[in-house]
């Protein structure tokens, strides 16, 4: 399932739900406000008619009378009451109920007012029955009951409602979904240029290539930056590898032709010439550096030069790496200016490393003759090594590149 799909159904689904709570409250609310009015007016006709109605008890019989004119409520066909003895039989009635002789809510005897919603011909009342008393000489008698009922015209203005918030949400879903194709589209559309540009670049290894920048500054557009900057980094990784390789290559070819030459030198001559052999081994060593630099490297690509930090001794290593260059017979002279007591964070070997190679450049590049100066000090916390040689020097182009 597309990422597109997903922001769709989730945004619709998120519609949906907040419109069922929004439609149920309304629904709810208008429902109840209109049954708190209709049921105002049924207590308020119910006053009227209780102040309007005698009731009284001659021996053991409960009579009850209400005047010959009704209120004017009654006059439509939309209210209607009854008048009940305590066996739930009809002792007056309002004119507009005609011949009909039913109670209208026969669940209605209760000692407390009752509100009720009852259904007579497939039609909606809403009734209130209330229980009529008499003060006797006994104490308070129940003499019979009134009910007081309205059509309930609103559920037709409900089921309207109703109907219209259903047809509102539907419009609103597919609404939804239409808009929400069409934004969903125009947003991720940045992902899909980035993943044909990323495609392209994969199947041609072109790393010169670059995501097209549409200018947003959201999080698609940090995104794009990002990779960008990626790539370039790729990029000059990769010609780095390129250009590593080449000048490896050259450099290992040198040595080879030289120990070829000599070794065919060795084959006409017949014997060994003590000047060849010593070309020989300076080659042999010269091409073991190089591969074990390699090696090296190799290590560190991979993640298999693991850096240790401890406490180590700078002087000690200093000192064994000059003593250590100066037994070895050759024309150049090392001399040791200044070793300070200093001890550092690192890792010894490839600290004892680094030293030897910078000493071991410093000799080769210097002519016979010529001299090699050491020193380790240390000022303000830093620690200083200063390899020097009178030999033929770096070319001012290039010394920005060397570290």
């Amino acid at each position: 399932m597309s990422i597109k799909f997903r922001l769709i159904v989730l945004y619709t689904l998120i519609l949906v739900f907040v419109f069922v709570l929004f439609g149920s409250a309304v629904y709810l609310i208008s429902r109840a406000t209109l049954q708190d009015e209709v049921d105002r007016g049924l207590s308020e006709t119910a006053h009227q008619l209780r102040e309007r109605t005698e009731a009284f008890v001659m021996g053991n019989v409960a009579v009850l009378s209400l005047p010959a004119e009704e209120l004017d409520v009654f006059q439509t066909a939309t209210n209607f009451f009854v008048i009940l003895d305590t066996r739930g039989e009809i002792l007056s009635k309002s004119q507009n109920l005609g011949d009909y002789n039913q109670v209208l809510d026969p669940d209605g005897h209760q000692e407390k007012a009752l509100y009720s919603t009852v259904v007579h011909n497939s039609q909606s009342l809403r009734v209130l029955t209330e229980p009529l008393y008499v003060e006797g000489e006994d104490g308070r008698r129940l003499v019979g009951y009134l009910q007081v009922a309205r059509l309930l015209e609103n559920e037709a203005v409900l089921d309207q409602l109703q109907f219209i918030l259903l047809l509102t949400g539907v419009a609103a879903v597919v609404l939804s979904l239409i808009l929400g194709a069409i934004l969903t589209h125009q947003l991720l559309k940045p992902l899909d240029d980035i993943t044909a540009v990323a495609l392209k670049i994969t199947r041609t290894d072109d790393l010169s290539r670059r995501l097209p920048d549409s200018g947003r500054r959201d999080e698609i557009g940090r995104l794009t930056m990002v990779l960008n900057q990626t790539l370039e980094r790729l990029e000059r990784l990769f010609h780095a590898r390129q250009r590593f390789l080449a000048d490896v290559s050259h450099e290992l070819r040198t040595p080879l032709t030289t120990i070829r030459g000599n070794v065919d030198l060795i084959r006409r001559m017949g014997e060994a010439d003590e000047e060849t052999m010593d070309v020989v081994q300076d080659e042999l060593q010269r091409m073991t550096r190089l591969v074990d630099d390699l090696l090296l490297l190799a290590r560190a690509d991979t993640g298999g030069l693991p850096i240790q930090q401890k406490p180590v001794e700078l002087d000690s290593i200093f000192l064994d790496v000059y003593r250590q260059v100066s037994s070895l017979d050759q024309p150049v002279e090392v001399e040791l200016l200044e070793v300070d007591q200093v001890c550092v964070l690192g890792d010894q070997d490839r600290l004892k490393q680094l030293i030897i190679n910078l000493v071991d450049n410093a000799l080769k590049y210097t002519p016979a003759g010529g001299t090699v100066t050491m020193s380790l000090s240390k000022s303000n916390g830093q620690v200083q090594v200063l390899i020097a040689d009178t030999g033929i020097g770096i070319p001012a182009e290039d010394l920005p590149r060397v570290f």
